[in-house]
């Protein structure tokens, strides 16, 4: 089995390291192409305002001067000899949970393999309050990743979906278990934005991610990781409001 890895945070990621002892679990044909730094919150952006370079470090490995999309498509168009049979995303230094896959270029990456017609799998891991930085602890993903994963790789995925994976922050020993649940929501409205002055005097804005409320619901990815639950949770890629067709269809038909 040929697997393709990549993520968002870039070729150096501790968590890239942890996926690849994962993925050595399961294959030893295992190759990468990430981008060269991070690219956290770039969602499915594509590189279309500049040249995108792409540096070999290793015989199956790879960077890339772009976005988490980039890299998946240079690696299947360029890197790697033939398609791969999988792709993983990850593991990313923090959570992927509710909405925040839409901004999430972890899940992105894998949004695009699904694209492409692959099995693909975004993993993440929720840090504690504590560790944040390079000190988030991936040890859950290490102990949880691939027996998550050796399930999903004989299930067959329905075509343009893929699997959202999150590890709570917790050591390995103390996890309790796996679900499958459904995507939960934040409430946004109580983020944050922390303004400051650079050494020039001009004002900047950074986007906070803590302060970010959420109400888990019953079954979702949300819940199953607040409650020490790995969560899976497949997603897919038509975003379209069913429920609402006829409903705006009427509108133009008067």
């Amino acid at each position: 089995m040929r697997i393709l890895l990549t993520n968002d945070d870039g070729i150096n990621a501790p968590g890239l390291y942890v996926l690849e002892k994962i993925a050595a679990q399961l294959s030893d044909d295992i190759w990468i192409c990430a981008p060269s730094e991070e690219q956290s919150g770039a969602g499915h952006s594509l590189t279309l305002n500049r040249p995108v370079r792409m540096r070999q470090h290793a015989e199956k490995r790879f960077s890339v001067t772009g976005t988490p999309t980039d890299s998946v498509t240079l690696g299947l168009k360029k890197a790697l000899p033939g398609q791969p049979d999988l792709i993983l995303s990850g593991v990313n230094r923090g959570a992927n949970l509710g909405d925040d896959v839409t901004y999430s270029g972890t899940v992105s990456a894998a949004l695009e393999g699904a694209l492409a017609g692959i099995r693909s799998i975004a993993l993440s891991q929720v840090p504690s309050r504590e560790d944040l930085g390079d000190g988030v602890d991936f040890s859950a993903a290490e102990e949880w990743g691939a027996k998550v994963l050796r399930p999903l790789i004989d299930q067959p995925f329905a075509p343009r979906t893929l699997v959202n994976v999150n590890f709570p922050p917790l050591l390995g020993k103390d996890v309790k278990g796996i679900r499958v649940v459904r995507q939960g929501f934040h409430d946004y409205a109580r983020g944050s934005v922390v303004e400051g002055r650079d050494p020039r005097g001009f004002p900047y804005f950074w986007f906070g991610l803590h302060g970010i409320e959420h109400t888990p619901g019953h079954d979702t990815d949300l819940e199953a990781i607040a409650e020490g639950y790995v969560s899976v949770t497949p997603l897919h890629l038509d975003l379209t409001h069913d429920a609402s067709l006829k409903a705006l269809a009427e509108r133009f038909t008067k």
